[in-house]
This record gives structure tokens, sequence and C-alpha cells, in this order.
């Protein structure tokens, strides 16, 4: 892997950079063409920002591993200036081309960072990349003219139309592919893309008919010191629930990852528990092995009957975030599922 270093740009030479690209902060909808020989204009509005291209960008850097990650799986690695922020290793299938491609940061980007490598978009998983202390606010990108997308899934509520709104996590993030299809100019990848995750997604749902009642059940991302972070009724793990016809214990928390208590997750008392795997970032309550300790140690979770029974299903926890390899938990679970009895 090449990591690179290098030479600070000032903002003058990110400007002089980003001619070919414009960006509005206009809300509205979006039209795209397919001929993007002709220089055709393609437009698309993410999180309330109306985004127009004159062409394919040239110079992307991606904000996190999920964006990163839908960018190889649309075979845009040679459009992508820079990567950063990797949670967990990359997938094997993604693995040479990422390689073809500078990291900028293991961590999170800085504003400088960013700047230094003179894109002409920017693309990020999650809204709170965009904030003053981090590359900068999608306003003062634009100021630039430098081009932000984020997640549909991600999108804030009051930043999406009424048509966003009633849409469900996965078919936001289906939506995601689509704009970065048009966006690139390789809108056939994207449908395939779609195409192929949305027969895994129906494939899942067919376990709905096969349940046994509605089992509860608590996903259990990470523990922090001795705080549990679980999904809520806005994260992915709650679509997830609702598909395979289980109940997300904690889906009356408005919340995409809230901080509870072990005592509030005994009180809820789930069928059974989904631990995610976090082990490869590192750090201490990350790994499932750590979460099943913090579990069993805590004397009100260790009597529940998911834990003295070991119903257990572990998920890695990129899998929890929306991204290219969401879809690849629900497989996961369904199997467990059966496996734990809750399915046929």
């Amino acid at each position: 892997m090449r990591h690179r270093h290098p030479a600070r740009y000032g903002i003058a030479a990110l400007t002089l950079a980003l001619t070919a690209v414009g960006c509005s902060s206009s809300d509205g909808g979006g039209s795209a063409s397919d001929d993007r020989a002709g220089g055709r204009e393609t437009t698309v509005t993410s999180c309330g920002r109306k985004l127009s291209f004159d062409g394919p960008p040239e110079r992307t850097v991606a904000l996190d591993q999920s964006a990163t990650e839908v960018l190889l799986e649309l075979g845009l690695q040679g459009r992508m200036a820079g990567t950063s922020n990797l949670k967990t290793k990359i997938a094997p299938e993604y693995r040479k081309a990422y390689d073809t491609v500078d990291v900028l940061s293991p961590k999170i980007l800085t504003s400088e960072q960013l700047r230094a490598a003179t894109p002409d978009f920017t693309i990020g998983g999650f809204t709170d990349y965009f904030t003053k202390d981090r590359v900068g606010t999608r306003e003062e990108l634009a100021g630039l003219g430098l081009p932000s997308f984020v997640s549909a899934v991600d999108c804030p509520k009051q930043n999406a139309g009424a048509g966003q709104k009633a849409k469900s996590p996965f078919e936001l993030l289906f939506q995601d592919y689509r704009d970065l299809g048009r966006i690139f100019g390789v809108e056939k990848r994207a449908a395939k893309l779609v195409e192929k995750q949305r027969a895994t997604l129906t494939e899942a749902a067919r376990t709905k008919d096969r349940v046994k009642g509605e089992p509860t059940v608590v996903w259990l991302y990470s523990v922090y010191g001795d705080t549990p972070y679980v999904a809520g009724r806005s994260a992915i793990p709650s679509e997830m629930s609702r598909t395979v016809g289980a109940k997300n214990a904690f889906d009356d928390i408005d919340e995409d990852w809230p901080t509870v208590t072990w005592e509030q997750i005994a009180e809820r008392n789930p069928d059974f528990i989904v631990i995610g795997d976090l082990s490869e970032r590192g750090k201490p309550g990350d790994s499932a092995a750590d979460k099943l300790k913090a579990i069993r140690a805590n004397p009100v979770t260790a009597k529940l009957d998911a834990v003295e029974k070991k119903r257990f299903i572990e998920i890695p926890g990129t899998e929890m975030d929306p991204s290219v390899r969401t879809v690849g938990a629900l497989p996961r679970l369904t199997a467990g599922m059966k496996d734990l009895g809750y399915a046929r």
C-alpha cells in the first residue's frame, strides 16, 4: 500500500484544481445524462445540496471506509485522489484496487490533509465528517468550489425531502449507488449493484414468513469503558430486524447508536443479541470477545435467558453501518436466527 505525504497546498491551489466542477447550495431534484462524452451537465442532490458536474470527477477523496468501498465496488479507484479513516480490513474483493489508492490518513481526515490532496470531489458516509474541526462544513467546501457528497442514509431529516423520509435505509443506500453512478458515468455498474443487493434483501425478507412470533433483538455495536452502544430506531440494523421479522429492542429510541446501561438491556430482556465484531479497529471493547466478556461480567445481563442459553449472533461491525457491505449482514442474521430456532 502506498502512503502519501503530499506537499501542503494553499487554498488558492485547491481552487485552481477545482475549475472542472461546480457546486451550488440550491435545493432540488437531480437529473443526469448517460451521454457523458457529449459534455452534458450531470446534476444530483445530496442531502439538500445540489451538485452539478461537467464531467466525471478525476480526484475524489473518500472520508471513510464505507465511501471508499462503494467507489471501489463501482470500479472508480482510478478516479480517487485518496482514502482515509480505515475502520477494519478492506474486504478481500477490494484489496487489489485499494492498494492502488493513496492513503491520506489512516484516521479521520483533517481540513489541511483534504486540501493538500487537491480534490475535485469528496464523499463521506456520515455528516459528522463535514464539520469545522474536521474537513470543514459543506458550505465552506462549496465556497472553495469543492462539491461534497453525503450518504442519503445519514442525511438529517430536516435536510431530506418528503420522498426521502418515506424511503427505507436500504432504498436510500441504493439511491447512493445510483447517484454516484450518474456522477461518474457508470450507471450500468450502479444498476447491477442495486439489482444484486436487492436480490439479497428480497431473499432475507422471505424469512419473515418463517419466523415464530416477533423475537426481540439487541444490536450491540461497541462498549466503551462500561458503556454499551446499541442500535436505535434510525440505525440500519432496525430495518434489518423488520425485514426478517424480528424487533429491535431499542426501537423506541430515535437515534442511530444511543448509549444505554446494562440495566436497560436487562429490562428489555431480548430473545437474542447480535454482537458487532470490530476487533481489527483495536480499541478496548471492540472485539466480539470483549463484548461477550462484558455481558457475562455484568450481574444483571449475565442472568438473561439470551446470555445463559448463548443466544448470540456475531456479525462484522462494518456490516452494521450503511455501506456496500451492509447487505452481507442479512444472510448472517437469517442463518443465525434459524440456528437459534427463531426461524424455520
